[in-house]
C-alpha cells in the first residue's frame, strides 16, 4: 500500500514543481520586458528620462475611443479591439515598436541625450507632465487636453467644396502627363482602361508623338468609391460629366480623401462638416490629433534620473 501512495504522489510533484517553475519564468519575463532602474520606490521627476510604451485614443471628436498610435505591436495589428483613426500609420516592421524613450521637461538637453545608446525625445508638454510622479512598472492613464498637446486648428487650414462637380468627357494631354495619371496604360489608339479615380471606362481617341486624347465614358448611375466615401454620375452631355460625392452630415469627422494641392503642407483631409443646404463639404488639412483632448495610456518601462 505504501509503494502504491508513493507512485501517486510522484505525478502531483511533478506537477507541483512544472507549476512553480512556470510561474518563476514568467515572473522572469515580466520583469525584463517591464524593469526599471533604482529601487521600485524610484518615480519619475521632473528633468529625468524615461522609456514607457503607450496607446494612443482620441478622447474627444468624432474619433472619441479610436487608436491613433501605440508602441504595441499587439495592439497596432488588432483591428477588432482598437479600433483605428482616419490617420493611423503601420510603422515599417515589428521591430520599430517599442517603447518611447522620453525627457522629462520642456525639451531634451542641449545637443541631445542619449543613454546607453538610446536617444530621448521631447514630446507634448501634457504627455511629459502626466508621467510625473509614477514609479517604475505602473500603468495609468494621462489626458492631454489641446493647450497641453497639439494646439488649436489653423483656419486656414480649412477649404470648402462642392458637393457636385465636372469632369471632361474628353481629355487631352502630353504623353508624359499620360504615363503619370494613367500608369502602365497603353497610350495606343483604341486602348481601352479603368479609369484609376472613378473606374468608368476610358478609350484613347487618338495617340501621337505629342498628345493622347481620351474619352471618358460613364454613364449615369455610375457610382464608385473615391477616397473615403462614394460618388454618383448624375448627368452626362456632349462636353461634361457631372459628378456628386455622396457625403452626409453624419460622416463629417469619420471619412478623408485627398486633394491634387497641398494645403498647410499635405494633400490628405478630413471631411469636417457636410452642408447638403449649400451643397459643400469643408475639407480640414489640420492634422486629426490638432484641437482634440488625447488620452495616453502609459506604461512606465524605464526610469533614468538625470
Amino acid at each position: 500500500m505504501a509503494a502504491k501512495e508513493r507512485s501517486r504522489l510522484v505525478p502531483i510533484l511533478l506537477v507541483i514543481v512544472v507549476l512553480v517553475v512556470a510561474g518563476v519564468g514568467a515572473g522572469l519575463l515580466d520583469y525584463y520586458n517591464h524593469r526599471s532602474t533604482g529601487s521600485p520606490q524610484t518615480t519619475i521627476q521632473l528633468g529625468y528620462n524615461a522609456t514607457v510604451n503607450y496607446i494612443g485614443f482620441f478622447g474627444s471628436g468624432p474619433q472619441q475611443g479610436r487608436v491613433f498610435d501605440t508602441s504595441f505591436y499587439s495592439v497596432a495589428t488588432n483591428n477588432v479591439t482598437y479600433l483605428k483613426s482616419l490617420e493611423f500609420t503601420m510603422r515599417p516592421n515589428e521591430s520599430s515598436y517599442t517603447p518611447l524613450a522620453v525627457h522629462i521637461g520642456l525639451s531634451t538637453p542641449a545637443g541631445g541625450y542619449s543613454l546607453n545608446g538610446v536617444s530621448f525625445i521631447s514630446v507634448v508638454t501634457g504627455f511629459w507632465q502626466g508621467l510625473i510622479g509614477i514609479p517604475g512598472n505602473q500603468t495609468t492613464s494621462i489626458v492631454v487636453p489641446p493647450a497641453l498637446g497639439y494646439g488649436s486648428p489653423v483656419a486656414g487650414c480649412y477649404t470648402n467644396a462642392s458637393l457636385a462637380f465636372t469632369v471632361p468627357v474628353l481629355l487631352t494631354m502630353s504623353l508624359s502627363q499620360f504615363s503619370s495619371s494613367y500608369p502602365g496604360q497603353s497610350a495606343s489608339q483604341g486602348a481601352q482602361f479603368p479609369d484609376p479615380t472613378y473606374g468608368w471606362p476610358v478609350y484613347v481617341v487618338s495617340a501621337n508623338s505629342t498628345r493622347v486624347v481620351l474619352l471618358n465614358q460613364p454613364s449615369v448611375g455610375w457610382t464608385a468609391k473615391s477616397g473615403g466615401w462614394y460618388v454618383e454620375v448624375t448627368a452626362v452631355n456632349s462636353t461634361s460629366i457631372t459628378v456628386v460625392n455622396e457625403l452626409s452630415p453624419a460622416q463629417a469627422g469619420l471619412v478623408s480623401g485627398t486633394s491634387s494641392a497641398s494645403v498647410c503642407g499635405t494633400s490628405t483631409y478630413i471631411v469636417s462638416a457636410v452642408n447638403l443646404a449649400t451643397g459643400t463639404y469643408t475639407r480640414d488639412y489640420n492634422k486629426e490629433v490638432v484641437g482634440q483632448t488625447l488620452v495616453f495610456q502609459v506604461t512606465v518601462v524605464g526610469i533614468f534620473p538625470d
